[in-house]
């Protein structure tokens, strides 16, 4: 099996058509039709099923499918390593970044990891939840860092650092006029959340603070970005909650952030890695992480 294979097959399934994907690789149909063919008698398995109308994957090629990209995501990491090496590090970190994490926290983290180590290189991956756990399982990150405690077995979940929820609001609300609004009277107003495929621990965390409540929610849309959740609050179209830090980082000037009253309900940022010894690099890196100074965050309650 050669890796040429595995990219004719990865162009096909995508294209789920033998000419436009003949087209895309800059070959003729017919050694593509035969490579494929190749590779599934090498499998002992049928990958697509083809009729005269169209082709689609069969179950064996669907599964296929889920692992080939791995292997050129691990080449590709072999690769990378190699070069860092080259250029003098001595070690390497790969770390997974999902789920919209604190934007505060990082650049602080990688500068003081930079400063004490200045030998190792980290290298960060934005990548799905689902994609960072199973990269994790299968050695392809060392870490992640994520706003998801619900991992599964083989990760250990370490609480990272805290943020504040608060509330998003346009320059024009009503509900500025007070210095913390109680939760029930955001409760009663248009809402825009994360959209949990988009950002699924931030999103889970909310959802649990909001289910305790028994209001029905006035939810206007459920969005992928924070970019996104600002502008529909900028406009005084909704009412945004999120993390103090995620509303601080925003561009959108017509924002205003303002703290819910009584205790503040806090969101949390987990270091993820496998449930195994870690390396000392690793170690120092965890360490890093929990020891965090939260004294540095932004301070957005009139931002």
């Amino acid at each position: 099996m050669e890796l040429r294979h595995l990219r004719y097959f990865l162009t096909v399934a995508e294209e789920l058509h033998f000419a436009r994907a003949a087209e895309k690789l800059h070959m003729d149909q017919s050694p593509l039709s035969r490579a494929i063919k190749d590779l599934e008698d090498e499998l002992g398995a049928k990958l697509f099923t083809r009729t005269t109308r169209n082709i689609r994957l069969t179950h064996a090629g669907k599964v296929f499918l889920e692992r080939v990209p791995r292997i050129f995501e691990a080449l590709e990491q072999a690769r990378d390593g190699a070069k860092s090496a080259a250029s003098g590090f001595h070690g390497q970190l790969r770390i997974a970044l999902s789920d919209g994490i604190t934007p505060s926290r990082l650049p602080a983290l990688l500068a003081r990891s930079r400063e004490e180590e200045p030998e190792v290189e980290i290298r960060l991956f934005e990548v799905p939840l689902d994609q960072q756990i199973r990269g994790l399982q299968e050695d392809l990150y060392d870490a992640g860092l994520s706003m998801a405690d619900e991992v599964g077995d083989g990760i250990v979940t370490t609480p990272a650092w805290d943020d504040e929820l608060m509330v998003a609001l346009s320059l024009r609300h009503p509900l500025l006029e007070h210095r913390r609004i109680p939760l029930e009277m955001v409760l009663q107003q248009r809402l825009v959340l994360g959209d949990p495929a988009a950002c699924q621990g931030h999103t889970r965390q909310i959802d649990r603070i909001l289910q305790k409540r028994d209001e029905e929610l006035q939810i206007l849309q459920r969005v992928a970005t924070f970019d996104v959740m600002m502008a529909l609050v900028s406009a005084g179209l909704a009412v945004g909650l999120a993390g103090a830090a995620h509303i601080a980082s925003s561009k959108e000037p017509g924002v205003k952030a303002r703290q819910l009253a009584g205790t503040p309900p806090m969101l949390t940022t987990y270091l993820l890695r496998r449930d195994t010894e870690p390396s000392p690099m690793l170690t120092r890196f965890i360490q890093r992480v929990v020891t965090m100074d939260s004294a540095g965050a932004d301070n957005v309650t009139d931002s």
